[in-house]
């Protein structure tokens, strides 16, 4: 569903763009979809990991607690998109790099999502050259993630490279490895995809055709490497890249594919093979991608962020056609038909699908506007700052069961978070910014269940704002944080403040 949402807080080391355009992933986004979507039996059916940590969990904490975890999780939602592109909002004071009024790509899940304004660390970023239209600048994710697998396959200029999956991610891998000066032969089970390969100039045709004719394709050698794009449970594709490679070759899996090697093939060829990670070195790395720490150039030349800007410098140059890839574009408010779409519902074909964004230079007020009136007399009117997992399965429903405690606002970082935990607890509105909380006139108790690392300064502004303060543990991480804690305690008519333990020893 489109819901409104608060526009996300700036923090350290990010950037917040105004999106104008993003890319809907057909294979992440649609097992994502169809994930949720399945029953509770069929959730755990395909997720037998989950299931067993959920018994673990079980073992350790007893059912009923088990069960209220498990069902706060799935209750969750989930923000989709990992590839976008747009203009820079405002750049927090430690990335100097990029500055108000920028042309960005922009990276990674939980960052570059299809929304209005997404807020992206600095690593997941990218500058967009001026001649470079936003609609191809969306497919800068998904270009990163086909450079990574080749630059593993690492073919050399001349070389016959063969891409085993014609949909978006192998066009677009065919596309790169031309631009490297290779030879490209393109596979597909699907003969429109096979058309449209040749439309862009490739050789292409079916799997049996390309194993049939593999020897003439590279005179009589086979090819130097093989680039898997395709997306299939069958281990039948792994084991056709053997078929057609040359000794010693190099065969790299970028897409999701069955991975039953058969050892005949690959021993009597001495074959290298490799799974890609994603879109390169600092994927999954919470260092890298959420903190900002870049890994220095001389000895990791390609990085994620490194991919994506040499994407784009490939765009720029006119090397790539990501245009004749689009056959679908949605605005925003209309996202779920894309769904529709990429789920198979519409029985419509699809290649690359846009959703697009109102382009306004007026950045939207951060909150939701609060309710007026005054609050109920006797009650404990709570400000709610942090809006993660614990306060949404642990503490704001025991706290809602109290009858003189009226949910006034909640903030959070992330605007989704804040508006879902609105929704679900009553609570009148949403923010991102915990200072709307802190300067509410209505609100005279602050719940803060924040990083570690904010609650020292957000009590101490609550305080000195008049209002009582309740702060998950810990209360400080530094002795001089604690000090002007205690000082602003010893002043006369200070609120009270009480500290949660949630530990039972």
């Amino acid at each position: 569903e489109v819901v409104d949402v608060p526009v996300p807080q700036l923090r350290k080391g990010a950037v917040l763009v105004r999106t104008a355009a993003s890319l809907v992933s057909a294979g992440t986004e649609r097992n994502l979809v169809s994930f949720a979507e399945k029953s509770l039996v069929g959730k755990a059916q395909s997720r037998p990991d989950l299931v067993k940590q959920v018994l673990e969990k079980a073992k350790r904490e007893g059912l009923l607690t088990t069960y209220e975890s498990a069902m706060n999780r799935l209750d969750q939602p989930m923000s989709l998109g990992y590839s976008s592109s747009g203009i820079v909002v405002e750049s927090a004071p430690d990335v100097p790099d990029f500055k108000t009024g920028d042309r960005v790509v922009c990276a990674g899940g939980g960052h570059a999502v299809h929304a209005e304004y997404a807020l992206v660390p600095r690593n997941l970023i990218a500058h967009l050259p001026e001649n470079v239209d936003f609609e191809s600048a969306a497919f800068a994710t998904m270009g990163a993630i086909a450079l990574n697998g080749i630059r593993l396959a690492n073919p050399q200029i001349g070389e016959k490279v063969a891409v085993v999956g014609l949909g978006l991610l192998g066009l677009i891998t065919a596309q790169l490895v031309r631009a490297a000066g290779c030879e490209v032969i393109g596979m597909d089970i699907s003969r429109p995809r096979v058309q449209t390969a040749r439309k862009l100039g490739f050789t292409a045709d079916s799997n049996r055709k390309i194993a049939a004719d593999y020897l003439a394709l590279t005179r009589g050698r086979g090819f130097d490497a093989i680039l898997i794009c395709a997306d299939t449970p069958s281990d039948e594709t792994v084991n056709l890249a053997a078929q057609i490679a040359r000794d010693r070759a190099h065969v790299v899996s970028l897409g999701v594919v069955g991975l039953n090697i058969q050892r005949k093939l690959y021993y009597e060829k001495e074959l290298f093979f490799q799974v890609a990670r994603s879109s390169g070195p600092g994927r999954y790395d919470l260092d890298y991608e959420d903190e900002g720490c870049d890994y220095p150039i001389g000895y990791v030349r390609w990085t994620e962020g490194r991919n994506l800007q040499a994407f784009v410098d490939l765009l720029a140059a006119g090397s790539l056609d990501m245009q004749a890839l689009i056959t679908h574009r949605f605005p925003i408010e209309q996202a779920p038909l894309a769904y529709e779409l990429i789920t198979g519902r519409t029985k419509e074909p699809y290649l690359g699908v846009l959703l697009t964004y109102p382009q306004t230079k007026k950045k939207p007020a951060v909150r939701i506007p609060v309710q007026t009136g005054s609050m109920p007399a006797g009650k404990v009117n709570v400000g709610v700052i942090g809006a993660g997992n614990y306060a949404k399965a642990t503490f704001l429903p025991a706290m809602r069961k109290d009858k003189d405690t009226h949910f006034v606002g909640i903030a959070s970082i992330n605007g989704v978070n804040a508006q879902h935990a609105a929704a679900k607890f009553g609570f009148a509105y949403a923010t991102s910014s915990a200072q709307e909380i802190i300067r509410d006139k209505t609100i005279n108790s602050v719940v803060i269940m924040t990083r570690h690392d904010e609650h020292a300064a957000l009590s101490l502004q609550a305080l000195r704002a008049k209002k009582h303060v309740y702060c998950e543990k810990p209360l400080a991480l530094t002795l001089e944080d604690l000090k002007n804690i205690e000082e602003e305690l010893a002043k006369p008519k200070t609120p009270l403040l009480m500290v949660g333990f949630n530990r039972r020893f």
